[in-house]
């Protein structure tokens, strides 16, 4: 009876708050009645209602306070308080003491048991606030267990003496026993874990790499490597079977080199993982890319320029025909910035092709072709298919030779607007290298509209980020002038569980815009060098990569060291 009463009431209050359709409480409660279960449950349980709008109604019910946690960190030292598993089992988050009172989160409030159990255990009073379940149990996922306990939990009942791997055990073993040591549980809990450290730790790559006595398991964040707590060695043949089994890819095959993806869905995120395999001495390196499109920006304001380099970006792409020119060093985000141009670009009256290799996201409403050199299909054989396509917009992954050059300089002669990559230092030593690439510098100077540099800077983590004196004897050692830092404030990376105690969150850009007007035309035309022009655009209000990493330094997002270390020899 009190179960329906309470079910009665819920339902009055989500119906009057507009939490959820009507059609859908009256599922719920009907179902509730039916089954005898709870009916706030059976809502979160079919995503009939928010998690946000169903904490404000328990708050209402019960008459306690809502919370969210989603910036919460929570104390370690009250987190010891009680057993780790009991916090995890009920779902309860110490969030503050005051003298004998224990303020604690609760993602279920009818859990009488929960409190009567931390209120024995720790002799304090109990003050419950109700917060979204998955909020709660995401922080005690992550501050309440290290990676290395979780890593040993996942192995606790795997006997090192179950399998032994060496060089002739290797090359002898049978493909039955590799599916089978694959399919082991064990082993797909560890790759399992592995994947979703990753998605939490925000990693944009997974290295496993085989070492003569171990295994070395490392995290690319924010680019950056991370060593990470490891399997044990005895399992690095069946890890890599696994992985390979993910991947579609022969797991028999050890000798030669192999590349696949697959997709996973973990954290409420669906992800696309790209597979690259290497043999070594030692066994099997395995190097896996998580690409989040999620993470992708969705047009370019979402990039954190800053208002110049918007404006000019923006001008570039909003002419009709000409070549833009990303360039930069791997990884230092041209794809990214190309896919958000693409995207604001991306309207029903526009044809837009690319030709990548590989097709690292798929985007909706563009057409992608994925090179295939083994069977002819290269940059300059897609490009000249494309254009055959009646594009507006060609993309092209990037210019590697003076044959897709010349194909990219015609197409933007020809009325396409055409987008593409080149790996060098800075924006004028793009002219340089098509140049050299055979393109005759009357072509390039009416084709090109812009060329730019980026890198990308690691952002302070807002939580920890630390004050500090001005580093003036670093300053001087790079030739940095002290004084227009002098009223500012410099901030330190410190480090805290938000950062996993790198001291930095997240990544932005830096990008140094070479604008083509008359006056670089000119330039390009009597084949002057790079430095020439690049000296011009600078005259010409041009900001480079390492004046736009100084100017993030002055507005507090990030540190001297991060900006010497992106932008080194700039």
């Amino acid at each position: 009876m009190e179960t329906e009463a309470s079910s009665s009431k819920l339902y009055e209050i989500c119906l009057r708050r507009h939490a959820a359709k009507p059609e859908a409480l009256l599922e719920a409660q009907t179902e509730a009645e039916r089954t005898g279960g709870r009916f706030e449950k059976i809502l979160l349980d079919k995503n009939l209602i928010s998690g946000t709008d169903m904490v404000l109604a328990l708050a209402e019910y019960l008459n306690i306070p809502p919370i969210e946690l989603q910036h919460f960190t929570p104390d370690p030292q009250l987190m010891d308080l009680a057993p780790r598993d009991m916090l995890h089992r009920h779902h309860l988050l110490p969030l503050c003491r005051c003298g004998q009172m224990l303020t604690v989160a609760m993602g279920d409030p009818f859990d009488i048991i929960g409190m009567v159990s931390l209120h024995d255990h720790t002799g304090l009073d109990i003050v419950p606030v109700v917060a979204p379940d998955r909020e709660i149990a995401d922080l005690l996922q992550r501050f309440t267990r290290e990676p290395a306990q979780h890593l040993e939990d996942i192995l606790r009942d795997v006997a090192e003496s179950e399998v032994e791997v060496g060089t002739a055990a290797r090359d002898e073993t049978s493909l039955e026993e590799m599916l089978e040591s694959a399919e082991e549980a064990p082993v797909i809990r560890i790759v399992n874990s592995v994947m979703v450290e990753a998605l939490r730790k925000r990693a944009s790559d997974i290295h496993i790499e085989p070492m003569e006595k171990n295994v070395r398991l490392r995290y690319r964040i924010d680019g950056m490597l991370y060593e990470s707590p490891s399997p044990p060695k005895h399992l690095q043949a069946a890890i890599a079977s696994r992985i390979k089994i993910m991947a579609n890819l022969n797991i028999a095959e050890r000798r030669v080199p192999q590349d696949g993806r697959f997709k996973i869905r973990a954290l409420n995120k669906e992800v696309d993982v790209r597979v690259s395999i290497l043999p070594t001495v030692h066994g099997e390196k395995i190097v896996m890319r998580i690409l989040d499109k999620s993470s992708l920006a969705a047009n370019l304001d979402a990039l954190q320029l800053d208002a110049k380099s918007l404006a000019n970006l923006r001008f570039s792409l909003a002419q009709p025909h000409g070549m833009i020119l990303v360039t930069g060093p791997t990884g230092s985000g041209k794809t990214t910035t190309l896919y958000s141009a693409l995207q604001e670009l991306n309207q029903p009256d526009v044809n837009i092709i690319t030709v990548e290799d590989p097709v690292e996201y798929q985007l909706f409403g563009i057409n992608q072709v994925q090179t295939h050199a083994e069977i002819g299909l290269s940059f300059a054989t897609g490009l000249r298919s494309i254009l055959r396509q009646d594009p507006d917009i060609v993309l092209i992954g990037e210019i590697r030779d003076g044959d897709t050059a010349s194909i990219a300089v015609q197409a933007a002669l020809t009325g396409h607007l055409v987008l593409s990559t080149l790996h060098t230092n800075d924006a004028a030593g793009a002219i340089a290298r098509m140049v050299y690439m055979g393109i005759e510098p009357f072509l390039l100077a009416s084709s090109l509209l812009m060329t730019q540099a980026q890198r990308l800077y690691r952002k302070l983590c807002p939580a920890c980020k630390q004050a500090q004196k001005m580093p003036e004897e670093l300053l001087l050692t790079n030739h940095i002038d002290p004084e227009p830092f002098r009223d500012v404030t410099i901030y330190q990376a410190r480090g805290c569980p938000k950062c996993n105690n790198t001291g930095y969150k997240g990544r932005a850009a830096l990008m140094e815009i070479l604008m083509v007007d008359d006056h670089i035309r000119e330039l390009i035309l009597k084949n002057a060098n790079s430095s020439a022009i690049s000296a011009q655009s600078v005259k010409q209000g041009m900001v480079t990569l390492r004046d736009a990493g100084l100017r993030r330094v002055a507005a507090g997002t990030t540190t001297f060291e991060e900006i010497l270390r992106s932008t080194g020899g700039e």
